[in-house]
């Protein structure tokens, strides 16, 4: 029995194609191995860290527990937001609650630090249509129309605030301001002369 395995180990050895078959199929089995094992310490398998919501904080405070996590942030964004305080968070991405590998950079959205401003058109001698608009165009909401005597009947006059302050043309001005649209009333027979204040979204 002895002597019929030992002539099988010979035959085996006198065939170097099946050696070496065996021998690359066994280095190819340990390679794969340490290839799965290191991917799966590289990938952190089934660790994950969630996103918190993190709206309406300060930089300063949500970076420690980005830190802590092993998370990385990049400010990529400011933009105006009346929902939070100036200079704090308005959104994340990966969104809040989402889940993570420790090292990902998160994205961050600054609330702007000043007021949103748009500057003041020229009105003078548009119409009343073409004044308005041009105001509603440069994303000012809150306009009132107020007729004063003049020749000519919705002819655009001036743009004030509500405080009676008159404005420049180009002045920069915070959108959530009220403006006060001063019209001409065409004169006399008029039933919106003088101060007759009237809501911007009047029909004429």
């Amino acid at each position: 029995m002895q002597q019929e395995i030992k002539n099988i180990q010979e035959q085996l050895m006198r065939m170097p194609v099946l050696y070496h078959l065996i021998a690359a199929i066994f280095i190819l089995c340990i390679l794969l191995f340490l290839v799965l094992k290191g991917l799966n310490i590289y990938t952190r398998h089934n660790k994950a860290v969630v996103i918190p919501d993190v709206k309406g904080l300060h930089l300063s405070e949500a970076a420690p527990f980005f830190e802590t996590n092993g998370l990385r942030y990049n400010v990529v964004d400011s933009i105006f937001s009346k929902e939070v305080a100036p200079g704090t968070i308005v959104d994340v991405y990966p969104v809040s609650g989402s889940k993570v590998k420790e090292g990902r950079i998160i994205a961050i959205t600054l609330n702007a630090m000043d007021v949103e401003k748009a500057n003041i058109p020229d009105v003078s001698d548009m119409s009343f249509r073409q004044a308005h608009a041009s105001l509603q165009a440069r994303g000012f909401t809150s306009i009132e129309i107020k007729y004063i005597p003049g020749a000519y009947r919705d002819l655009a006059i001036n743009v004030e605030l509500k405080d009676g302050r008159i404005l420049k043309p180009g002045e920069s001005v915070p959108l959530s301001s009220v403006l006060v649209l001063k019209v001409s009333d065409g004169g006399k027979d008029s039933a919106l002369s003088g101060s007759d204040s009237i809501p911007s979204n009047t029909e004429d």
